[in-house]
């Protein structure tokens, strides 16, 4: 039998422990302290890990993020933004 295309065959749920999830914001963000509570409740369900990073102390990140923030990465490529969706997030913690 022919090797089925790459595109039909089933994806390995991923194993949220190997992802990190990092929250790009500020102090005083309302937006970035909703984002907080959601990645933590999901990433604590799933036992994945993750970090918080203050875009006033990285000229780096204010640069690139600015005007998105709170910025959501998963294992370093932008996921989300403004707001996180649990179930989202969820889903791209275990592929």
């Amino acid at each position: 039998m022919a090797d089925m295309s790459p595109l039909l065959r089933r994806r390995t749920p991923k194993n949220p422990a190997d992802s990190t999830v990092t929250l790009i914001g500020k102090p005083g963000c309302h937006l970035c302290d909703a984002a907080e509570t959601v990645i933590a409740e999901v990433c604590g369900e799933l036992g994945a890990r993750w970090e918080k990073k203050d875009i006033t102390q990285d000229e780096e990140l204010h640069r690139k993020y600015w005007e998105q923030i709170p910025v959501i990465l998963v294992d370093g490529a932008q996921h989300d933004f403004w707001r996180v969706n649990p179930d989202r997030l969820r889903k791209a913690l275990t592929g």
